[in-house]
């Protein structure tokens, strides 16, 4: 059976994988020019960082309103509304 993790266990995984990519881009920092396969695996693990990042800030906002705001259908408007009768 799996477990489910709270957000805050969630949250300190993120954090300390977004460290891992800042020291291993930083080790690479240095051959970026030498090689272009490391050039590539630079780039690689900058996208993986900014996807960590971008999973960091929705936790952050996961919030009750927020959580509300998507489950509420909203009326979507149509051209005719923006035109009085």
């Amino acid at each position: 059976m799996l477990k489910k993790k709270g957000p805050l266990k969630v949250k300190k995984e993120l954090i300390s994988a977004i460290r891992e990519k800042e020291i291993q881009l930083a080790k690479l920092k240095t051959h970026i020019e030498k090689s272009e396969v490391c050039a590539d695996i630079y780039n690689r693990i900058l996208i993986e960082k900014a996807v960590l990042k971008k999973q960091l800030d929705d936790l952050k906002n996961n919030t009750l309103s927020n959580r509300i705001k998507h489950l509420i259908p909203r009326r979507e408007k149509l051209i005719c509304d923006y035109f009085g009768k």
